[in-house]
């Protein structure tokens, strides 16, 4: 048996009971005007005036260790705006706005600034405003060399626009759009298989095409433009943001009861950076899928109608668009056929 992300010092399955532990004390804090509970992308607080805020929080991990070991500062701020953002726009919000947080062991303002660089980029991309944000300095917690960052936003939807995967069928599609590498999940076990040292990551890989420290420090993929055009043309009845837990945790988060996805592997491209981790931990299929995004950062829930359509628009947007699977009769849950 392989190295799963649980030897790698994360535990999903206590990450979920820690979300079912903290339900009991959150939901206590609930107004009328809160429409989501813990599971969903994004929070959900319904205005007054018939628009939802949805708001989300995420940070990068431990892809900073490679930034670290490389000096390399300015692509992941991208990494944090993008686990937000794509995670609002999985309802069909439109990000407003950004905050950041970084906390470090001793500031060094080239690097702070290379950040929020990467960060104001990201927010470019999504479409959204850096309004602020924090910068902490904690000597004796943080190594001087080291810090960490996370992000805050919020988006708006009007309600009867707001997505949450209510309406998906049986017989609907599954459509995926392509990953632009490892995003931002995984890092854990990838640090177990890699050697973060500045002689492995500046190693030129033959099948990857770059150094291994170009792959591992790719950006996370944003795909709020790309997804709001869509919901503007078609009926997008859920979407799944492939972050950590894969495939396995993700999709099941947007169907309704007694509903599962059937996915066919070979159906869309997986980026060689896969295969070489994946091969190192010597995973299985499971355990792959239910780690890494391998190659998919979101997944859409359309029509068997509409399929063709969402493709052929989504390529126009450039983005590698797959129909990747169905949804099928059954338990919760999703089924890997092929591979």
């Amino acid at each position: 048996m392989g190295i799963t992300y649980k030897d790698a010092g994360v535990d999903v399955e206590a990450g979920n009971r820690a979300v079912r532990l903290m339900k009991q004390y959150v939901e206590k804090t609930f107004d009328g005007n809160v429409l989501s509970g813990l599971g969903a992308f994004g929070g959900m607080y319904q205005l007054d005036d018939g628009n939802v805020l949805v708001a989300g929080t995420d940070g990068v991990g431990t892809k900073l260790k490679a930034a670290f070991e490389l000096n390399r500062h300015d692509t992941v701020g991208i990494d944090c705006v993008a686990m937000c953002a794509n995670d609002i726009v999985c309802h069909g919000a439109k990000p407003l706005f950004f905050l950041d947080y970084i906390s470090t062991g001793k500031l060094d303002p080239p690097a702070a600034a290379e950040i929020v660089k990467g960060v104001a980029r990201g927010c470019r991309e999504a479409g959204c405003a850096l309004i602020g944000g924090e910068t902490a300095e904690m000597p004796g917690f943080y190594q001087e060399d080291e810090y960490d960052i996370a992000g805050f936003a919020v988006g708006m939807v009007r309600r009867e626009k707001l997505i949450t995967g209510d309406h998906i069928k049986k017989g609907d599609v599954l459509i995926g759009l392509a990953s632009s590498g490892i995003h931002s999940n995984g890092f854990s076990l990838v640090r177990k298989v890699v050697s973060m040292n500045k002689e492995t990551l500046n190693r030129h890989i033959d099948t990857l095409g770059e150094p291994l420290g170009d792959a591992l420090l790719k950006p996370t993929r944003i795909y709020v433009k790309t997804v709001l055009a869509l919901t503007e043309r078609f009926e997008i009845k859920g979407i799944a943001h492939i972050t950590g837990g894969g495939f396995i945790e993700n999709i099941p988060r947007i169907l309704p009861e007694r509903l599962r996805a059937k996915i066919d592997l070979n159906t869309f491209e997986r980026p060689p950076i896969f295969d070489l981790l994946t091969t190192q931990a010597q995973m299985d299929i499971q355990s792959a899928y239910n780690t890494f995004n391998m190659g998919i950062g979101m997944v859409l829930a359309v029509d068997s109608a509409d399929v063709q359509d969402v493709i052929t628009a989504a390529d126009g947007l450039g983005e590698k668009a797959y129909a990747i699977g169905e949804v099928v009769a059954g338990k919760a849950g999703v089924t890997l056929c092929g591979g």
